[in-house]
């Protein structure tokens, strides 16, 4: 059987997972979701319902999984053994849930191993995940929006289906991961409301031309998701290219003076604020109004804008900020005292730092140094998810 590698991420390690599969059409993308959970870190049980294994055969889920296939309960009581009180898995994920099942797991019926693992996880208070896939028309049924309705009273979690096609399809392998990471998280910061800032801003020339920077916005994105997985109430992000983070709410600006005034108006419900993005530092003077003419030189005058943290530190002068500090092809001991200048000025948090010179923006790993007034300073290099844990391991400090 071929080994699935664990990565970086490894945001599900000491995790097991009971991945139970209906009969939907779906059901053909869980050869995929095993493995993705698993290269989180996890350990996946599979349990299929007789309609899943004839679109699916049980010996492909064996094979993703690494596990023998649960398609009936025996003797055994694995059921319990996996999700009764003292069980040994720490979910159960059941992707794809069809109408039918959803209905018979709402109203205690337990005639597929699926929905006995449901009854029994349900009453023993184990997490529950479901990620329903079926017809929109089935979906919109009164009973069936009832019934979900009742089982996310009884604090079963769904994943929002995608609806395209007449169709709520199942929702994209990365979502139901992500919904998976929250559940299992740390849960450090529940109830917190994180503002963050990311990518670039731009700056009118003409209707068609703007000044902006090579920041690619992977960092803030990083950042987000982090925060979401470990609990925080709501996540906003604030950047000029929507993502389609399901998720987290995404408030979209274009220039630095709306990126700051969203800022400042959001700023009054956030517990911290993630200022990431590489906000233009300059706009352009006079922009004009129609296409500028190509035909000769021009001249262009900038003028400064006004800086977003001076704003935000002074009307809100208890909110914890977190900074970033970039700068080009100077030593490390100037990029950490530039860093702490900054903390200084604006009474930040807390400084990511990092010398762009030779690499890092718009690239999908990075070397940064976060400087700490009360912790020091701590480098970090490697992916962008990989960093973004070690900046909200600082927030988790300050909030």
């Amino acid at each position: 059987m071929k080994k699935i590698h664990v990565t970086d991420a490894n945001t599900l390690k000491d995790k097991t997972v009971v991945l139970a599969v209906t009969g939907s059409i779906a059901a053909v993308r869980c050869v995929e979701l095993a493995h993705n959970l698993i290269r989180k870190g996890a350990k996946v049980i599979p349990v299929m319902s007789d309609a899943a294994t004839r679109i699916l055969h049980p010996d492909a889920m064996h094979y993703a999984a690494g596990n023998r296939v649960i398609t009936e309960i025996t003797g055994g009581v694995e059921h319990v053994v996996w999700c009764g009180a003292d069980g040994d898995s720490d979910l159960l994920l059941i992707a794809p849930a069809t109408a039918n099942t959803i209905s018979k797991i709402a109203c205690g019926i337990d005639d597929t191993a699926v929905t006995t693992f449901a009854t029994t996880a349900i009453g023993s208070g184990k997490p529950v995940l479901v990620a329903p896939a079926m017809h929109e028309a089935m979906y919109n049924h009164p009973a069936v929006v009832d019934n979900i309705n009742r089982l996310e009273r009884m604090g079963v979690t769904f994943v929002e289906s995608v609806f395209e096609e007449g169709k709520a399809k199942i929702a994209q392998n990365e979502d139901i991961i992500l919904e998976t990471e929250r559940i299992l998280g740390s849960h450090s910061l529940d109830g917190k409301n994180i503002l963050i800032t990311s990518g670039a801003t731009s700056e009118r020339i003409d209707p068609i031309r703007i000044v902006t920077s090579r920041a690619s916005g992977r960092t803030g994105v990083a950042l987000a998701l982090e925060a979401y997985r470990r609990g925080a109430r709501m996540v906003t992000i604030v950047h000029s290219k929507k993502q389609g983070l399901r998720a987290i709410r995404e408030i979209i600006v274009e220039s630095s003076k709306e990126m700051t005034d969203v800022v400042f108006k959001e700023a009054v419900n956030t517990d911290v604020l993630i200022s990431a993005a590489a906000i233009s530092d300059f706009t352009v003077d006079r922009a004009a109004q129609t296409k500028i003419d190509s035909s000769s030189a021009r001249t262009m005058v900038l003028k400064p804008v006004v800086k977003l943290l001076s704003k935000v530190t002074r009307e809100y002068p208890h909110l914890p900020v977190i900074g970033f500090k970039a700068e080009t092809n100077i030593s490390t001991e100037e990029l950490i005292t530039r860093a702490g200048k900054l903390m200084d000025k604006y009474k930040l948090a807390a400084v990511v730092a990092n010398d762009v010179g030779s690499g890092g923006i718009g690239e999908e790993t990075n070397r940064i140094h976060i400087i700490q007034k009360n912790n020091g300073i701590t480098a970090v290099e490697g992916r962008k998810d990989k960093l973004a844990k070690r900046i909200i391991d600082v927030i988790e400090g300050v909030v």
